[in-house]
């Protein structure tokens, strides 16, 4: 039995692992999607702590029992996973061992379940993210006290908002804005110095300052944005995400945008003419980097309509008075097709 990625899996945080048939959603058939189709878990190998895995990714507390012999009917789709063996200290059915995809010899009568409590990490300490485009981007903030309060962006990186969206069920990190880039709290400053792994199952569980021990202001408040249908890959080839430093190509050379008057309707240009969805974000400020090649658009004004970001009112190719510090960037919602021709335009993480 080697880790599921090896061999090519992808079960998401959330969005590729299901229960089915239960009474509720934290009972059921397990189901996880493998090559764009749902398929069930063998019951050899399959304890409490396997159970106690699934429950917790999908938000739904502790596992009460690990059902074997399809308890909760018999799937008809492919069996994708047999002799899953998990350590039950794993936060996603991902970081278990199990055979190989599709490799092992069982049947549909030997489906695997479970049951969990159904108390949500959520309903121990609170968290949402707000001010943001969707549930799943926004400003952190947190119940403590039975009052919301935000995060200092202070030592702030993506194992922290790792912690974030997989606590909120919301896949994979796609950008952790700071200094207040979704606008500043007025509550109280809750949490200072957050120092996680990324493998935690919530944010309470990462290293801290004491609740509303601080030395910030409002205008360090740390975001998060995640995206639900981003799935994070440990081996092999790793998906182009739409998202990171816009970069435009200009005579036979990659050059940069700077983000003078970078709004979302330009970004939204980018993110049509790369196949990558809708745009979440409009980041500046160097946030993906800064480059070191020509900076080749300024003062770039969109209606959002455009096919392409040279439908755009801008200055002249080259013309400008920014520094690589200033260099636009774009999160956008989706993935690159893998056959789109990325032409004259790409995004670099």
């Amino acid at each position: 039995a080697t880790p599921l990625f090896a061999h090519q899996g992808c079960i998401s945080e959330h969005a590729q692992l299901r229960l089915v048939n239960g009474s509720s959603r934290c009972s059921g058939r397990v189901e996880v999607l493998h090559n764009q189709k749902w398929g069930t878990v063998c019951d050899e190998g399959w304890d409490l702590q396997d159970a106690g895995v699934v429950c917790r990714q999908l938000g739904c507390g502790t596992a009460l029992s690990a059902p074997g012999l399809a308890e909760f009917g018999e799937g008809s789709d492919p069996i994708w996973l047999a002799e899953v063996n998990c350590t039950g200290t794993e936060a996603t059915l991902s970081e278990c061992r199990a055979s190989p995809w599709g490799g092992k010899n069982c049947t549909q009568r030997k489906d695997a379940s479970v049951d969990c409590s159904g108390l949500t990490i959520s309903e121990h300490t609170q968290l949402r993210l707000v001010n943001g485009p969707s549930r799943c981007a926004g400003r952190v903030e947190v119940l403590h006290d039975q009052q919301w309060g935000a995060v200092c962006d202070r030592s702030w990186d993506t194992n922290d908002a790792k912690v974030v969206c997989r606590q909120l069920a919301c896949g994979a990190v796609l950008s952790v804005p700071d200094k207040a880039w979704f606008g500043e709290g007025s509550d109280p400053i809750w949490l200072d110095e957050i120092n996680c792994t990324g493998t935690e199952a919530s944010l309470t569980e990462c290293r801290a300052r004491l609740w509303g021990d601080h030395n910030c202001t409002h205008e360090e408040d740390a975001g998060v944005v995640c995206n639900p249908h981003i799935c994070n890959f440990l081996h092999g080839d790793r998906d182009l995400r739409c998202t990171g430093r816009l970069e435009v190509l200009h005579n036979q050379q990659w050059g940069t945008v700077c983000d003078h008057s970078w709004d979302l309707r330009d970004a939204e240009v980018v993110c049509r003419q790369l196949s990558c969805g809708t745009a979440l974000l409009a980041p500046g400020r160097a946030q993906f980097g800064e480059g070191s090649d020509p900076i080749w658009l300024n003062d770039v004004h969109c209606t959002g309509t455009e096919e392409a970001i040279t439908e755009c009112r801008a200055k002249p190719w080259g013309v400008h008075n920014c520094t690589h510090g200033e260099t636009a960037g774009v999160v956008c919602s989706g993935n690159i097709s893998p056959d789109h021709p990325k032409g004259a335009l790409c995004c670099r993480n």
